[in-house]
């Protein structure tokens, strides 16, 4: 089926031929491509450890190092020194993951929160309101996370 729909995708691109132009940056296609073909989006890239937090736990606001509102499954904190906030990122582990509103998790996470424990290779992964948000989080090898940066937004996180 994959094959079938990779196909589909790159047939424009024949019939074009060779006297198209460039068309212009597509990300929203790349990411769809990406999911079609299997590969994996294209960036910098890091191998990180990660840990959990919620909203219940000690001195965790309801606001991000931003001042947005964090938003569960999708604000990630990092170490500005080495992941840029208001970086798009793309953690493949976390693809299936179930969401607060039960929808299956894409992977995609938004760079908006920073820890004083945060340094170097280390992110923190915003679960939601309680510790029983952490549930759906659990089982990842939280010892080894690959993020890859897919792109960059304005203002605030989508929530």
């Amino acid at each position: 089926m994959r094959r079938r729909l990779a196909a589909l995708a790159i047939l424009p691109l024949i019939f074009l031929g060779s006297t198209a132009q460039a068309a212009p940056a597509d990300p929203v296609g790349d990411l769809i491509m990406s999911v079609v073909t299997g590969a994996l989006p294209a960036g910098p890239g890091w191998n990180l450890k990660a840990t959990l937090y919620h909203a219940g736990a000690k001195g965790v606001g309801a606001l991000d190092a931003l001042g947005c509102k964090v938003v569960a499954m999708r604000t990630v904190a990092v170490d500005k020194a080495l992941i840029p906030k208001r970086s798009v990122l793309f953690i493949k582990e976390t693809v299936g993951l179930k969401m607060p509103d039960g929808s299956v998790h894409d992977g995609y996470w938004y760079a908006s929160d920073a820890g004083s424990a945060i340094k170097g290779k280390r992110i923190d992964l915003y679960t939601g309101q309680n510790a029983g948000s952490m549930g759906a989080a659990r089982g990842l090898n939280l010892s080894s996370l690959t993020a890859i940066k897919v792109g960059d937004f304005q203002g605030c996180p989508p929530g």
